[in-house]
């Protein structure tokens, strides 16, 4: 750690940034490793949502590196510059890389969150390390949007889709199926019954389980819809839509990002299809709820119904028809050891 010190202080001397490229700076990755294990571990950022988490996490690596902590942090690759690292905070054993494949010069530091939200131990490894655990090479792509807040809740589809209108009922046990199963001709909701039914959601508030319990919430607020909607049963099984009995999709944001997985309303994707009736992407009608979370609660405030093909019209996709994609790459059950 003598070694390591010296590193830190000509770097705190120099008053260079994470970002100003200077060789004679770079840490090696073994004293990189050392010096981040010895100051991170036990640090604590339980309770802490995950874009704070991250940054709250790289200003302490900026301090214990010498470097000082930028009013904010930019979108480079890699993410610190000055040290040619990416960072990954990592409660779970299932890496994902963000737009980019791994490059073999870079290093990755990955930082092991304990359940209890205390960090436990920091890997640092060589792109050249990491790519032999990339199994696949493969890309997923996934879907985003800008949750934008419209003047309280409502209606944003005066109508549905032509191609939904032609399976509507009249019959008032549109739910007496369950849930994940295919939608029935004459058995679907309009896209105003559906909004009236969901409107009584607004102001319900439930228990928050935690900074970080994301899909946990979503399948609270699914199973609050279902209720809602009629539906006996509570059933998910992780399809899109997720109410496919009413070709419905749900979301509860508590961020302004809407993740909309590997489905676009724009993509002009077929859903689903019963003989010559074809469902696509923009057919497919979206609840979107807006939560507070208030200390241990979350409460909905407000709710918009939409179809597909009005989506964008109210909620941007990030970068038009462009995806996000990410590399996920599950670790090793021993990688930590």
């Amino acid at each position: 750690m003598a070694e390591a010190s010296e590193y830190i202080e000509r770097i705190r001397k120099s008053a260079k940034t994470i970002y100003d490229d200077d060789p004679a700076l770079l840490i090696p990755t073994e004293s990189l490793e050392s010096i981040l294990n010895k100051k991170l571990v036990g640090m604590s950022v339980d309770g802490l949502p995950m874009r704070t988490r991250s940054k709250v996490v790289n200003e302490r690596i900026c301090e214990v590196l010498g470097y000082p902590v930028p009013q904010s942090f930019r979108r480079t690759e890699p993410r610190f510059p000055a040290q040619n690292f990416d960072k990954y905070l990592q409660q779970s054993n299932n890496l994902q890389i963000w737009n980019q494949v791994i490059s073999g010069s870079r290093r990755y530091v990955l930082i092991k969150v304990g359940k209890d939200g205390i960090i436990e131990k920091v890997k640092v490894l060589t792109g050249d390390q990491l790519a032999p655990l990339d199994k696949t090479g493969r890309l997923t792509s996934k879907y985003q949007a800008k949750m934008v807040e419209q003047k309280g809740s409502g209606l944003l589809s005066k109508s549905d889709t032509p191609r939904i209108t032609y399976w509507y009922g009249s019959s008032d046990d549109a739910t007496s199926a369950a849930p994940n199963e295919n939608p029935a001709k004459g058995r679907m909701m309009p896209i105003g019954k559906l909004y009236d039914r969901l409107k009584g959601i607004v102001g319900e508030a439930f228990e928050d389980l935690g900074a970080t319990q994301d899909r946990n919430r979503a399948a609270i607020f699914h199973a609050m819809v279902l209720s809602k909607l009629g539906y006996k049963t509570y059933l998910d099984d992780g399809s899109y839509p997720d109410i496919r009995n009413q070709l419905l999709e749900v979301k509860l944001q508590t961020s302004p990002t809407i993740d909309l997985g590997l489905h676009s309303p724009e993509d002009d994707e077929v859903i689903f299809r019963d003989g010559e009736d074809v469902f696509q992407s923009s057919d497919i009608r979206y609840a979107i709820a807006s939560g507070a979370i208030d200390g241990d609660k979350v409460t909905i405030n407000y709710i918009y119904l939409v179809n597909g093909e009005d989506f964008s019209k109210h909620f941007p996709l990030f970068g038009g028809k462009v995806k996000n994609t990410k590399l996920q790459i599950p670790l090793p059950k021993d990688f930590w050891d």
